[in-house]
């Protein structure tokens, strides 16, 4: 049954890890905690047994943009589901209101504060709630990194709804949490899953930040034309950065709390919508966001805590593809932070803290394997196959080399401390370990040192580095109000010979760079053309729908259609993510365009044959026909008439998307070279320049170009009378 309901919904055929076993403890009733990655499907583990039991399921969610987007994509896929909240009127809660009492929905979406109230108790009571399920369960707990006092009173669920199973769900819960989830939350005998923390299609890269604004650039440029989030630990960062790049023809948002709630709902609907492609943020930004194809994530500055990185680097590929995630961090953040953490109230929040950046800053100036070093904090190990290499991070794709003689190195530094007393912090080190002539060192004296001056050949910057990795590999430590430099007992190993630690250079800028597994293997046999030609169709759809891009297709799914490019209903079905009711509400759509663009280009169809055996349900189509459909000629008589796109509509009674697409292809069918009986003649020169600036293959830079005043269906008839100008040599 649970396979039938993800195929007929979601357009799945299996179940990623652990999702039918925490999918049988809803349907089983037993309390559950379920710790699966971003992007390994928690939702699903809640919103497939839904659809299999009766009555109602209740679901605690955090942010009220978030409650929007999932339910918005729940309703594309036919699923009954509603959500309440202060943004609605008193109208609209009414209906809900109703509604729910007539059974009419499947799922609830309600916020920690609004469930806890005696009113709204009260209220679910009286209908047939099925199941309870807490999203962001690590909220609840006080060791949590993001603790929220409002979650600790959802223990009340227990009271109140004794015989109906509660399930918790979080991508970030070290052990400690999850006990203390399970305490609160009063949960009995809990079925506790916990899935493996690692992302493997994540690429984590990390730096010392050094010209900033040139590093951003650098991953940017890899990254032309996709979605991406880059965060600052400051709103002052936020705003500089922004507008720095804007300055140098990237285009980006900013994202902060100091800005307007107008101002902040704007700019995160223009890049949940892909009318903007970067958002530049705090961490004010990033819980609400159900986005699945960020293709990136930098942090331009080291977040506090570990649990901080791995949920906001884990907000990219949750669509499962390849992203990147980069690290760009400075010693004076984690000086930053430690003052931040001293200056707190002491308790269980207070050495969470600490314990937290204290791994921070061990995976950010360490050289082991990412992928290993963030799932070795949350207790677990890499699969036997990524043992040697991950193929998904700097260190283990040979981007990162090491000292040559790291011992030697590291003995230099420590005994520096050593002889300094151990009474300086890591910048007074570097400039004796330099030969500086500072002020302060000669007045201690400490020119005299038999280290002074002992690693004068290596860059300044390279030697605090090797301090903050000697700090990060546990052979110093800092302490006190300022930072001091301590031996530790690996270090005294160090300095003995007994133990070598790894220090780090920037790799040589001639070194070949191994490509990431990850990215060759997402985008095997996919037609890149075709995969961007259906990102623009996605979007126009969305925009015409007002809802986010991804809740029409995800990227997943438009690569496996620029892979399969299926031309019947039956082989559009066996595309991943295609559910019933999008195969019916976008199918022959998707179908008409994927052949015009495989019949313009040349490019083989089919390619993946649909399992016979497969169901499929028969949709209200026309026929497939190997050139125009009847609809399409009858529109063609209509356009040699002279008739709009909009009055071909209007007497077919056909979407305007539709007739656009018929459009096309009657300007191809026909060599239509002139495309102003359709375009206003003012703007056919405008989209031609944009076209010969930025090329035929993507309408998103021409329209960009034209700053957003032309729209996407005037755009393409003159693309498509270009090409058939170019077609028969008029045109170059």
């Amino acid at each position: 049954m649970l396979l039938d309901v993800l195929q007929r919904y979601w357009g799945y055929d299996g179940f990623r890890p652990l999702q039918e076993q925490a999918m049988r403890s809803v349907l089983d009733g037993r309390d559950s905690v379920v710790v699966l990655p971003t992007g390994g499907g928690k939702s699903l583990c809640y919103q497939a047994p839904a659809m299999c039991r009766e009555g109602l399921a209740v679901v605690v969610s955090p942010l009220i943009s978030l409650m929007k987007d999932q339910v918005d994509a729940l309703v594309s896929n036919g699923i009954p589901a509603a959500f309440v909240n202060s943004t609605q009127s008193a109208a609209e809660r009414s209906r809900v209101s109703d509604d729910l009492r007539g059974g009419r929905f499947k799922l609830l979406y309600v916020s920690p504060e609004k469930l806890v109230q005696d009113r709204m108790v009260e209220f679910l009571k009286d209908l047939n709630v099925s199941t309870f399920a807490i999203d962001e369960a690590h909220c609840v707990s006080e060791w949590g990194h993001d603790f929220r006092p409002e979650y600790r009173q959802l223990n009340l669920l227990r009271e109140n709804f004794p015989t109906i199973g509660l399930h918790a769900y979080t991508a970030t819960a070290t052990q400690r949490v999850r006990e203390d989830i399970v305490k609160s939350l009063r949960l009995r005998q809990p079925n506790i899953l916990i899935g493996s923390f690692d992302r493997p299609n994540l690429i984590y890269k990390v730096e010392r930040r050094k010209s900033g604004l040139g590093q951003v650039r650098e991953i940017l440029d890899r990254h032309k034309g996709e979605s991406g989030i880059i965060y600052c630990t400051t709103r002052a960062d936020v705003d500089k950065l922004s507008l720095e790049l804007n300055g140098q023809d990237f285009q980006t948002l900013p994202y902060h709390a100091g800005m307007s709630d107008d101002e902040r709902r704007r700019n995160q609907e223009s890049f949940i919508e892909e009318r903007c492609d970067i958002i530049v943020a705090t961490v004010a930004f990033g819980m609400g966001i159900d986005k699945s194809n960020v293709r990136f994530v930098i942090h331009y500055g080291m977040p506090k805590a570990l649990e901080n990185y791995q949920q906001e680097s884990g907000r990219s590929g949750r669509d499962g593809l390849e992203a990147e995630c980069c690290l760009l961090y400075s010693g004076s953040e984690m000086v930053r932070w430690r003052k931040m953490i001293d200056e707190s109230p002491p308790g269980p929040a207070h050495e969470a803290a600490f314990q937290s950046l204290e791994a921070m800053t061990r995976f950010a100036t360490g050289v082991t394997c990412r992928h290993k070093s963030l799932v070795n904090y949350f207790g677990q190990e890499l699969p036997a196959e990524q043992a040697e290499s991950c193929g998904a991070c700097d260190v283990c794709l040979g981007q990162l080399d090491l000292v040559e003689d790291s011992l030697v190195v590291g003995q230099k530094i420590l005994s520096s401390i050593f002889r300094q007393e151990q009474r300086f912090g890591s910048d007074y080190t570097t400039m004796v370990l330099k030969g500086s002539k500072e002020q302060r060192v000669l007045q201690n004296g400490h020119d005299q040192l038999s280290t002074y001056g002992l690693l004068a050949d290596a860059p300044q910057k390279s030697i605090r580095d090797w301090v903050e990795q000697l700090v990060g590999q546990n052979f110093l430590k800092k302490e006190g109000e300022y930072s001091l430099l301590k031996i530790t007992d690996d270090g005294w190993k160090l300095l003995r010979g007994e133990a070598t630690p790894k220090l780090l250079k920037p790799a040589a800028p001639t070194k070949e760079k191994r490509k990431a597994a990850v990215i060759a293997d997402s985008w095997d046999s996919v037609d890149r053309g075709l995969f961007d030609s259906l990102r623009d169709l996605r979007r126009v759809k969305a925009g015409a729908m007002s809802v986010p891009a991804y809740i029409v297709f995800s990227d997943t799914t438009l690569r496996d259609m620029a892979r399969r490019r299926p031309t019947t209903i039956a082989g559009f079905h066996s595309v991943k993510g295609v559910g019933e009711k999008k195969l019916a509400d976008f199918g022959q759509e998707f179908i008409n365009h994927i052949v015009n663009y495989c019949q313009q280009y040349g490019v083989e169809t089919n390619t993946v044959q649909p399992d016979p055996n497969a169901k499929t349900t028969i949709v209200e189509t026309e026929p497939e026909e190997t050139g125009p459909n009847v609809s399409a000629l009858a529109a063609f008589r209509l356009f040699r008439e002279g008739k709009s796109v909009a009055e071909v509509a209007n007497f077919m009674s056909r979407a305007m998307s539709t007739v656009a697409g018929y459009l096309s292809e009657f300007i191809r069918h026909d060599g239509v070279t002139d495309p102003s009986p359709w375009v206003p003649a003012d703007l056919i020169p405008r989209v031609e320049a944009a076209v010969r600036k930025h090329g035929f293959e993507r309408m998103r830079p021409i329209f960009d170009e034209l700053n957003g005043e032309v729209s996407y269906e005037l755009i393409r008839p003159v693309l498509d009378c270009l090409r058939v100008r170019m077609h028969f040599g008029e045109e170059t």
